[in-house]
């Protein structure tokens, strides 16, 4: 991959990346709701399933998924129905703060709860393997050996992932300020629950 590529690459990447999504909206909610700490353990767990989604991808995982319609179609429906259920509970999340525990992780969640959370979040949109089959060879070149390639496509897609998780983690905390209680905390969950449904209605509907 040459020089030329990879920032053409880059530039294509952080178009998609600073595009809010489902993994973006769970950092971001965690980030308000639990704190700053709370969003960067949900960050590990979206970027690990991050991580191996674009493994598997590059592994030929998207290929067996298309060739077998029932395989992608329960990623789908599971994915989907993971995404509704967060809507739920972000809907029906309390209007008051959660009193933290002794050891300071709020009372309602744990760190290992949020961090699969996050994981499962990312782990759930099938759509990212079909995405990087497709994306990923736009920018390979044949010739050259495809191992060193696909990791510097994989660590930079990662790379600029994390960079956004980051910003919107940060403007959270700021809208937290604003978003701790009463009617404004009330209508930000109500607004989160719904894009986390909306994104599993979308999930539902998609076709490959």
């Amino acid at each position: 991959m040459t020089l030329e590529t990879w920032w053409l690459y880059l530039g294509a990447v952080v178009l998609i990346a600073c595009t809010p999504g489902p993994n973006v909206l769970y950092v971001t909610t965690r980030s308000i709701r639990f704190g700053l700490g709370a969003s960067f353990v949900a960050m590990a767990g979206c970027l690990l399933a991050l991580v191996m989604m674009l493994t598997g991808s590059v592994a030929g995982l998207s290929a067996v998924l298309l060739a077998v319609p029932a395989a992608f179609d329960v990623l789908r429906y599971a994915g989907a129905a993971y995404l509704i259920y967060l809507g739920i509970q972000m809907w029906r999340a309390p209007d008051e703060p959660e009193t933290p525990t002794a050891d300071g992780s709020p009372r309602e969640t744990s760190f290992l709860s949020v961090f699969r959370g996050g994981f499962l979040v990312g782990i759930s949109n099938p759509k990212l393997l079909i995405f990087a089959a497709a994306f990923f060879p736009q920018f390979i070149i044949p010739a050259a050996p495809w191992g060193p390639q696909f990791a510097v496509l994989v660590a930079t897609f990662v790379a600029v992932e994390l960079f956004f998780y980051v910003v919107y983690a940060l403007s959270g905390q700021r809208l937290a300020v604003h978003l701790l209680r009463g009617v404004w905390r009330r209508r930000f969950n109500r607004v989160s629950g719904a894009i986390f449904m909306g994104f599993g209605a979308v999930l539902l509907r998609y076709r490959p």
